[in-house]
C-alpha cells in the first residue's frame, strides 16, 4: 500500500462504519482537523494513532494492510465448470466456482428429453430450484410434483430425491443446495 493510499482507506473505512470526522476524531480523542488532514493525505498518523483509528474502526494493522485479493463477487462463464452425464442426459454447470466451501452451491441443471439428475440420498439441508425453461418432475420421498417453466421448488432434503424430465424438449433448472451436495 502506497502511503498516499492510507487516507483514502482510513475514510473509507470511517464511511462503511457511519462515523463523521467529528464522531471518528472524539472517539479517538482526537481532532477533527486531524483526521481530515490524514483522509486527505496532508498528514500521516503514527503507528500507535493509526493503530487507535483502526480500533475504532473495527480493524487493525494487519487487515488494513492486506494486500491479498478480495473475494470475487461476481463470476462470469469463463469461471463455469461443466459436467456432462451421457447416461442420465443431463448438464450440470458449476456457476459458482468453489462453492463447496459456501453455505450453499447453486448450479445450472439442463435435462435432455426424458433425463433425470443424480439420485440424491437423504441429508441435511435445504434445496430450492427455480425452472428457467421446460417442465420438470421433482421427486422427493415417494411423492413427485411438476414443476412448469416460471416455477420454483423449496424442500428440506432430509428424503430420497432427484430431477427428471419426461418432456421431449430440453429443461433447464437453477438448482441451489445447502449444504453444499453435487
Amino acid at each position: 500500500m502506497l502511503i498516499n493510499e492510507i487516507g483514502i482507506k482510513i475514510k473509507q473505512l470511517r464511511l462503511e462504519n457511519g462515523l463523521t470526522q467529528v464522531e471518528l476524531a472524539n472517539r479517538c480523542e482526537l481532532t477533527k482537523g486531524f483526521i481530515s488532514q490524514i483522509e486527505n493525505n496532508l498528514t500521516s498518523p503514527s503507528i500507535s494513532t493509526l493503530t487507535d483509528i483502526l480500533e475504532v474502526l473495527g480493524s487493525s494493522l494487519g487487515e488494513f494492510f492486506d494486500e491479498s485479493e478480495e473475494e470475487a463477487y461476481v463470476f462470469t462463464k469463463k469461471d463455469f465448470y461443466e459436467k456432462i452425464d451421457e447416461e442420465l442426459k443431463n448438464k450440470i454447470t458449476w456457476i459458482v466456482p468453489n462453492a463447496q466451501k459456501y453455505e450453499m452451491e447453486p448450479i445450472l441443471l439442463e435435462l435432455e428429453p426424458f433425463g433425470k439428475s443424480p439420485e440424491d440420498q437423504p441429508h441435511n439441508g435445504e434445496e430450492f430450484g427455480y425452472v428457467l425453461k421446460g417442465s420438470i418432475t421433482l421427486r422427493v420421498g415417494k411423492k413427485k410434483y411438476t414443476v412448469n417453466e416460471g416455477e420454483s421448488f423449496y424442500y428440506n432434503a432430509n428424503k430420497f430425491h432427484y430431477l427428471e424430465n419426461n418432456e421431449k424438449e430440453k429443461s433447464v433448472v437453477l438448482w441451489v443446495s445447502t449444504p453444499p451436495m453435487f
